[in-house]
């Protein structure tokens, strides 16, 4: 191989090499403080989902520095040897983007060794009670995800589940931190003055500890906050120290976090670590992208939802009916329905499928036979009720219309009797009379054949009608009683002609039940309020004929299926009426629809299709009746 193309291809890999370091994202820096070594089951938890949510957020390369900067739990170097080494692994010029100290010893570190500790660079409090923080504020350089550990409320709940608890003996370490907690707790315990008596670990080896544990009282519970370091200072991990008193202590055990749930404590309104790391890494994501820490104020998470281990409640004879409402039991052991329910949900399905598919083949063409006559038996009865209800509605109506030709009948018989009497009777005024009885007496025929048709079962017959007239006789037959019921009528018809092709006398029925609708629906407004309004537009060759009221108004629950059989709003309907009346209109190849009104009340819309324009259609007789088609009958 020539120099020249050694020389070439030494150029290419170069240049490959950068633009392949080029395309890599950069690593980001940052440096944890941790308060203990791994052996913490809240902070191992924490730590562990804390670098795995911060790593898929940032989505890139993350480099972690972490020391163990807590003096608690076990032996480490002074606090300046520990400030020293984290400048010297920075020394080359590199600076962490992010410091982030978990717990309250990392907390008082960082705090303590700011200014020494890459005072520039972001700080974040994780995993740190709100009490390690004090009153002292946040810098703006500096924010912070912190917890409240709410230890009284776990007594409470001890309390709730086991009410006969006397006696509660608490496992706090003898290192600084259990002195800090035992110092605060004392103080926090003190509403439980006469109920509870808390006896303190801080001054027992584990092995003493374990020893107490196994001889407790009955009526005792054991409270679990941390050990780390017992009085010896020997140094434990949560892990043994749990295991050893659960295998030995004769109380339940409780604890505040929801780590421990599944290593023997019972239970109860635990604050969830999983919860807590999450949001402190999408924070430090926040930051690592570019927001400032002292635009960030996280609200202090507390306690969670309250879950407990089945086979602690179980052990310990605790029943699930004393647990908080909307508590979660986990770990409930295995059985039939929990191990294999799908199978079970399936061949259960498969045996009812089974025994309906033959059941129904047994008995089905019997029960559809008497579905079928019972329901045609039940809706010939409604339609005739129906009828029935309308013709009792009306009866006030025909008297009054009748007695008006009848009257003048009987005046006009008594005056030519008078005139007979008196033999002042000439032929001009008998034929003069009895002209007049004549056409009294084909008025009152007419009323009377009027109702009768209107309220007979028939046939549609379609014909060229005036639709202005339709309406107007409808209100003619219910004159009367709205006139009774003291409701006044305004009617605001188009003046343009209206000509429809349809049946008059089914079309009276639409408008009659839509007007005795609204009277009934405003019964019992008071009488300044009984108003019901009848208008008509023509439009684009439609015409659009609606009734409004000014009552109540629809119910909302029903104004889907209005217009289905037997759906009503009346407490003595029979939900029969709007039915018949879509299915006149829709015969007429018309529309009918309700809604409430914005100022109140219902309205009804019938649209029609106007007629040719010339000529008058063809009749159409229908063969079946139409209020049997609306039922189905």
């Amino acid at each position: 191989m020539s120099p020249r193309l050694r020389f070439t291809l030494l150029i290419g890999f170069l240049a490959l090499a950068a633009a392949s370091s080029a395309a890599q994202p950069p690593v980001r820096q940052v440096l944890v403080l941790q308060s203990f070594n791994r052996g913490n089951l809240i902070l191992d938890r924490f730590t562990g989902n804390f670098r795995v949510d911060l790593d898929q957020r940032v989505g890139g390369p993350v480099n972690y520095v972490q020391v163990n900067v807590g003096p608690i739990g076990f032996v480490g170097p002074p606090d300046q040897a520990v400030v020293d080494f984290i400048r010297s692994t920075y020394a080359d010029g590199a600076r962490p983007e992010l410091i982030v100290a978990l717990a309250g010893p990392a907390t008082v570190f960082a705090r303590k060794y700011r200014q020494q500790l890459f005072p520039d660079t972001p700080l974040l409090f994780g995993a740190v009670d709100q009490r390690y923080l004090g009153d002292a504020p946040l810098g703006e350089n500096e924010t912070a995800v912190a917890s409240f550990n709410d230890f009284p409320a776990i007594v409470d709940d001890i309390l709730q589940v086991r009410p006969k608890t006397r006696q509660v003996f608490v496992v706090v370490g003898s290192g600084n931190i259990g002195k800090f907690w035992r110092y605060r707790l004392e103080e926090l315990f003190g509403r439980f003055r006469g109920r509870l008596t808390f006896i303190w670990s801080d001054d027992l080896s584990l092995p003493e500890i374990v020893q107490r544990c196994s001889a407790l009282p009955a009526d005792s519970a054991i409270f679990f906050i941390t050990l780390g370091t017992d009085a010896s200072g020997a140094a434990y991990s949560d892990e043994r120290v749990l295991g050893d008193l659960h295998a030995a202590a004769n109380a339940p055990l409780f604890s505040a976090h929801s780590v421990y749930l599944g290593s023997g404590i019972v239970g109860g309104r635990l604050m969830d670590i999983d919860e807590l790391s999450r949001r402190t890494s999408d924070v430090a994501f926040e930051i690592l992208d570019g927001a400032s820490p002292g635009s960030i104020r996280v609200p202090t998470q507390l306690r969670g939802r309250a879950v407990f281990d089945w086979r602690e409640l179980k052990h310990w004879g605790i029943p699930e009916s004393r647990l908080p409402a909307g508590s979660v039991v986990l770990y409930r052991a295995p059985n039939l329905w929990s191990e294999y329910r799908s199978i079970v949900l399936v061949a259960a399905g498969a045996l009812a499928i089974q025994a309906l598919l033959i059941i129904g083949l047994l008995f089905e063409r019997r029960a559809r036979r008497k579905a079928e006559r019972d329901s045609l038996r039940s809706l010939a009865l409604a339609a005739d009720t129906s009828r029935r209800a309308t013709m009792s509605a009306l009866t006030s109506s025909i008297a009054h219309e009748l007695c008006q030709p009848l009257s003048a009948m009987m005046h006009n018989s008594e005056a030519l009797q008078l005139l007979l009497n008196n033999q002042r009777a000439t032929p001009e005024n008998i034929r003069e009379i009895l002209s007049d009885i004549h056409s009294e007496g084909i008025l009152a025929s007419e009323i009377i054949e009027r109702h009768r048709t209107m309220l007979r079962s028939r046939q549609l017959q379609k014909k060229q009608v005036d639709a202005q007239a339709v309406v107007n006789d409808s209100l003619a037959l219910v004159a009367h009683g709205m006139m009774a019921r003291q409701i006044a009528v305004t009617v605001n018809l188009s003046a343009k002609p209206s000509p429809i092709s349809g049946d008059p006398v089914l079309l009276q029925q639409v408008f009659v039940n839509l007007i005795m609708n609204a009277m009934d629906a405003m019964a019992e407004m008071p009488r300044d309020r009984r108003h019901i309004m009848i208008s008509s537009e023509v439009r684009r060759g439609d015409l659009e004929v609606s009734v409004r009221d000014t009552g109540p108004g629809l119910p909302p629950d029903i104004l889907g299926t209005l217009f289905t059989p037997f759906v009503t709003s009346k407490p003595h309907g029979l939900g029969i009426g709007l039915a018949i009346a879509r299915t006149i209109v829709e015969a007429h190849e018309g529309s009918i629809s309700a809604q409430n009104h914005p100022d109140g009340g219902a309205i009804f819309t019938v649209i029609l299709r106007l007629a040719e324009a010339h000529g008058i259609l063809p009749t159409s007789p229908v063969i079946k009746s139409v209020v049997g088609e609306s039922l189905g009958v």
